[in-house]
This record gives structure tokens, C-alpha cells and sequence, in this order.
């Protein structure tokens, strides 16, 4: 009997120590099949904010336009409104146009229902709210999908749907026609925006923060298609930690995404209008 079970323990080793050891191989290699499926995977979910974002010290230009100040237009007044973080998906020299819908690589436009974004731009002179012209104002967002274009994550390389930049006039105004924003992963529904003014290929003055909407406007919008297929928003703008966090100025200890929510009304049939005044202290 015990040569019987000699002789089993040798065919053990013989013919499943090696397959073991080809399984475990496997496991770890980097061409497993499994690991590459999970990084392919990976590289298409959006970065997700793990908290609010850690105070960094802001540039010259954006220093220069922080203030806690607030200026007088007519008979109102208006605070200036607090810098958030840039986000990771900001890229630069996208093209100068009103309407940002479509697609210059291929023409494609985005579906979603309209949204025209009227920005104001305002500096802090004497107290008083004075237009500031000629400045570059960049806008970004989402897709109806969750989806940025020119993101290598997403495959969107060689896209710029829903991004473009505009002068402000006289009037410190600039107007954008895009579609209601959507959602991803981890964050409230949003539209980045930075303000920019330039000497030449010196930048003098930035300003960057982003724009929010009321939840039950998002919960609405999502009802309709195409944004039904994503399904509602899983983030409401108080469980978004940087609606919820501070500004990137120090200047808003807390919540300083109430101060950056937008107004939208119905303009039309499936369409609707939001104007936003952005306040930054610049003359």
C-alpha cells in the first residue's frame, strides 16, 4: 500500500504541478487576458473625485483675480464668484465658435437638448461692476452620456464636441449654444468655464471654476431621451464633495458650489436658457 501511494503522489506532481504552476503564471503575467480586459475597461470610466480637492496655491493671473469683494450693477449688487478646481479633461486651443454642438473632425452633432449659456463677465472697479472685454472664455462639459471629447481615457483623442472658447464684447457677454450637460461617475452635473486674458502669449489674468444645476431640473432633463439610456444622475450637487468642498482660492471655506448655480428657464420648445454673471476682481 505505501508504494501505491508513492506512486499516486508522483503522478500528482507530474501532471498537475506544472499546471498549477502555468495557472499562477498566468495570473500575474502581463498578458493575461483577464488583467488587460480590466485595464482596457478602466481606461474609459472618468477620473472620480475620491474628496475634495486639496488647496493649491493658486498661479499669479489666478491669484490676481480673486477676490471676496462685491460690486454694484444698477440697483443690484453682485459677490464675486469663487474659482474651482480646472478638472483634468482642460484642453487648450479649441475653436473659436458660438455654437459648440458639433464635431469639427467629422461633423457629428451632439444630441441632447438645447441649452444656450449666456455668460457675463464682470471685473470689480470702485466698488462698481464693470463689463470686462476682450477676455477668452472657455467652456467644457460632458456629453449626454457622461463622455468628454479630447480625452485619451475615453477614446476621444481626436474629438472636440461641446468645447470652444469666445471674446466677450463691450458688454463683457459671451453666448454658447451646447446641449444640457450629462453625467459621470462621482461627480454633480456641471460645465467648466475659465476666463482668460493675454499680453501677447503672456497670460496676465485666469480665472477658472465651473457651473452647477438645480437637482430636479437634472432629474428632469433625464427623463427624455437620449440622456433616459445613461439613466439618472447617481450624484446630486450636495453629495458632490466639490460642489461641497471649498473654492481653490481659500477665499469660500465650504460650499462654494451654491455660489456657482445657475438659473435655467424654458426658452422654446425642448430648449432652455441659463445666464450666469461671473464676478472676478480685474478693471
Amino acid at each position: 500500500m505505501p508504494n501505491v501511494i508513492a506512486c499516486d503522489v508522483t503522478l500528482f506532481k507530474r501532471s498537475m504541478l506544472p499546471l498549477v504552476i502555468s495557472l499562477v503564471i498566468l495570473q500575474f503575467s502581463s498578458n493575461n487576458p483577464f488583467i488587460v480586459f480590466a485595464q482596457t475597461a478602466n481606461q474609459t470610466i472618468p477620473n472620480i473625485p475620491s474628496g475634495p480637492p486639496e488647496f493649491q496655491e493658486p498661479s499669479a493671473p489666478q491669484k490676481a483675480t480673486s477676490t471676496n469683494n462685491s460690486c454694484t450693477l444698477s440697483s443690484s449688487s453682485l459677490h464675486a464668484t469663487p474659482q474651482q478646481t480646472e478638472g483634468p479633461y482642460f484642453v487648450d486651443g479649441m475653436p473659436n465658435r458660438s455654437d459648440i454642438r458639433s464635431d469639427t473632425s467629422n461633423g457629428l452633432v451632439e444630441k441632447g437638448i438645447k441649452f444656450n449659456l449666456i455668460l457675463h463677465v464682470y471685473g470689480i472697479n470702485g466698488g462698481q461692476c464693470v463689463p470686462l472685454k476682450g477676455a477668452k472664455v472657455d467652456i467644457w462639459h460632458a456629453n449626454s452620456q457622461g463622455v468628454y471629447s479630447a480625452v485619451s481615457d475615453m477614446g476621444t483623442t481626436q474629438n472636440n464636441f461641446l468645447r470652444g472658447y469666445q471674446i466677450t464684447d463691450n458688454n463683457g457677454i459671451v453666448k454658447f449654444t451646447t446641449i444640457y450637460p450629462g453625467w459621470y461617475q462621482g461627480r454633480a452635473i456641471h460645465i467648466h468655464d475659465k476666463v482668460r486674458t493675454f499680453n501677447g502669449s503672456q497670460t496676465n489674468l485666469e480665472w477658472t471654476s465651473q457651473i452647477y444645476f438645480n437637482d430636479s431640473m437634472n432629474d428632469q432633463i433625464h427623463k427624455l431621451a437620449p440622456y433616459s439610456t445613461h439613466e439618472a444622475p447617481q450624484t446630486t450637487d450636495k453629495q458632490d464633495m466639490i460642489f461641497t468642498g471649498p473654492s481653490t482660492d481659500g477665499l469660500v471655506k465650504s460650499s462654494s458650489g451654491k455660489l456657482l448655480l445657475i438659473n435655467v428657464t424654458k426658452s422654446g420648445e425642448n430648449a432652455y436658457e441659463g445666464l450666469f454673471n461671473i464676478v472676478l476682481n480685474a478693471k
